[in-house]
């Protein structure tokens, strides 16, 4: 099945390759709050398992973290509903809206997702002439999109947080071999201003670069012509201080940002780990905004993409 017919959504028939994947991906802050999350569910048919990431946090600190890296398969996907560890996922109209729901003694959430900047597959949008290392082994199609989020978190004490804010979902259909990537780093801000981005660059276990770039404003999502990412680690190497990124587009804007993490958290893949960072940026013109900043690293430790 060639990937302009393939539902991201729906049931997508695996390859002969043993890392076929389909996951579903959605994130969120809301600054009022300083609440956010990150969820993924991940769908292994070759390998007969699925894994999923739930993790709250408020105040820069967990508010609840359930992780399940090991889950037997399912042959439920985003279209018709489907529940991993207690969390359901459900899309309630087609690439646009998709609905949470966690109910448990002392955690409880009810979101609603609904789009902003639609869809767009970042991969084809990113695609040139040669062979791009993410669309071989990483995903064949990988749309992403923004969200208004809005909806409560419950927690064991009665205390209701109300949720109105920003996030970013995305759905991958493809390989997802962790082997093939040395180190990535990731920036999906959304600005106050309107203004997204989707920046990541992959250095794969060759040594040769990968990208994933898009930017979003006023309705649609336009390509990018060049990134200059610098990010400042921590002294374990694997977790974000501040970061520096220059975006060019393919309109001439240059989107120049800094950032600083907000709330951090690790998720394990056997021989590769990506670190989770709710971020706040800001534009040169000091604009505000929020987003994830993601690592990936692979071991045994193959660096962080920084010079010693």
């Amino acid at each position: 099945m060639s990937a302009s017919k393939l539902d991201p959504e729906g049931y997508c028939p695996a390859s002969d390759h043993p890392d076929w994947n389909q996951s579903i991906y959605f994130n969120f802050y809301e600054p009022v709050a300083e609440t956010g999350g990150f969820i993924r569910f991940g769908i292994l048919e070759n390998r007969k398992e699925a894994n999923m990431w739930f993790v709250f946090f408020r105040h820069g600190k967990p508010l609840f973290t359930r992780l399940n890296m090991n889950l037997p398969y399912t042959d439920k996907r985003l279209k018709d509903g489907i529940t991993l560890g207690g969390v359901t996922l459900k899309s309630t109209k087609h690439m646009e809206a998709a609905t949470l729901h966690f109910d448990e003694r002392n955690f409880k959430v009810d979101l609603d997702f609904a789009a902003i900047l639609p869809m767009t597959d970042s991969i084809s949008l990113s695609s040139d002439d040669g062979e791009d290392g993410f669309a071989k082994e990483m995903a064949h199609v990988h749309p992403e999109g923004t969200c208004r989020v809005t909806g409560k978190i419950t927690l064991g004490t009665g205390e209701v947080i109300a949720i109105d804010g920003k996030g970013f979902r995305d759905l991958a259909v493809g390989p997802r071999n962790w082997d093939h990537m040395r180190h990535y780093r990731l920036a999906w801000p959304i600005f106050d201003n309107g203004l997204a981005i989707c920046a990541v660059h992959g250095i794969t276990s060759t040594g040769d670069d990968a990208w994933m770039k898009m930017v979003g404003q006023n309705g649609k999502w336009i390509g990018v012509s060049e990134i200059e990412d610098r990010n400042s680690f921590e002294a374990d190497e694997m977790t974000l201080k501040s970061m520096h990124w220059k975006v060019t587009d393919l309109a001439g804007n240059v989107h120049d940002f800094t950032g600083k993490p907000l709330f951090r958290w690790m998720f394990p893949f056997d021989t590769f780990v990506v670190t989770e960072h709710m971020i706040e940026y800001t534009l040169a013109d000091g604009t505000k905004g929020y987003g994830l900043g993601e690592c990936g690293f692979r071991f045994p430790w193959a660096g962080n993409g920084e010079a010693a």
